[in-house]
């Protein structure tokens, strides 16, 4: 380098320190002026995101470039390298939404992976004998008891999936697994993906501590659905003693007649196969109020 272009470089360097947040960063990496120098522009890009963190107090008044991230200068041997940094803030808030990993959902809205039983109208009366269900089966679920499901049905918009999610979600805190699966779309992919990742998915829907069928009754009903999936899921869920949840649209004697009604006929017997696996499985709770979905 240059004379000319080193005493630039100083003059410049000077000149920042001049700012307290930059002398004050320079300060905290305890190197000689003749190396930090050299870094003048990158320290300056520091010292901007330095000061906005010091005056923080919430993720959610970050003025940084990238959210929750400090760009910090780090000390290594005789020169310096630049790196993102996560924030105390956005730390914390990862580690208490990482219970949202415990739960999978499967041709559903993501956006039930965030229920909560504070957002569930506590006060609408429909509500508040499954709410006091879900206090009852926590309770039994965390002392190693076999509580029973819920099969949940009344009309369209009523919040049932988000409910059952709500539940969900606060055993998820505990560490326990959940999956939801929107039963009409989830036959569908599983037929489609025989060739490929067939036996993965349905494997651990049938394993899977808790399990929500969501919408059971909506899809077009086949044989192959209802024996060889829905039959087969139920049975082994039901010997294993893992709690499985129903939302539908249909009260079980109307499921049943669903059912019963396949391209093959009228097959009866083997609607109420799954509706007797149904019913040992669970508690049947409705769950009636105006469409939430028309407010949103």
């Amino acid at each position: 380098m240059k004379d000319s272009e080193w005493n630039d470089l100083k003059q410049n360097y000077i000149k920042k320190l001049e700012n307290p947040m930059f002398l004050e960063l320079t300060k905290l990496l305890d190197m000689d002026d003749e190396i930090l120098m050299k870094y003048t522009s990158s320290l300056e890009s520091a010292s901007v995101e330095y000061a906005h963190c010091k005056k923080c107090s919430k993720l959610e008044s970050c003025k940084n470039e990238i959210e929750g991230y400090l760009y910090q200068p780090r000390k290594l041997e005789n020169h310096l390298i630049f790196e993102y940094v996560m924030c105390p803030y956005l730390k914390k808030r990862e580690e208490q939404e990482a219970y949202r990993n415990n739960i999978s959902v499967f041709e559903t809205p993501k956006i039930v992976k965030n229920a909560s039983f504070q957002d569930t109208n506590r006060d609408d009366r429909n509500r508040l004998e499954i709410s006091k269900y879900f206090k009852e089966f926590i309770d039994e679920y965390k002392s190693l008891k076999n509580p029973k499901g819920i099969y949940l049905h009344g009309n369209f918009g009523t919040g049932k999936t988000y409910l059952i999610a709500a539940l969900f979600n606060e055993l998820a805190k505990s560490n326990v697994k959940s999956a939801i699966v929107y039963v009409p779309e989830f036959l569908r992919q599983l037929k489609s993906s025989f060739n490929t990742n067939y036996t993965e998915k349905y494997d651990y829907i049938k394993t899977v501590p808790l399990l929500l069928l969501d919408d059971i009754g909506a899809e077009n009903l086949t044989s192959w659905a209802r024996d060889e999936i829905i039959g087969t899921l139920l049975q082994y869920r039901m010997e294993e003693g893992l709690p499985t949840f129903f939302t539908s649209n249909f009260n079980l004697k109307q499921l049943e007649e669903h059912l019963s009604s396949t391209s093959s006929g009228i097959e009866k017997l083997k609607a109420r196969r799954i509706i007797e696996r149904i019913t040992f499985m669970t508690k049947e709770f409705q769950l009636t109020s105006k469409n939430r979905r028309i407010e949103k």
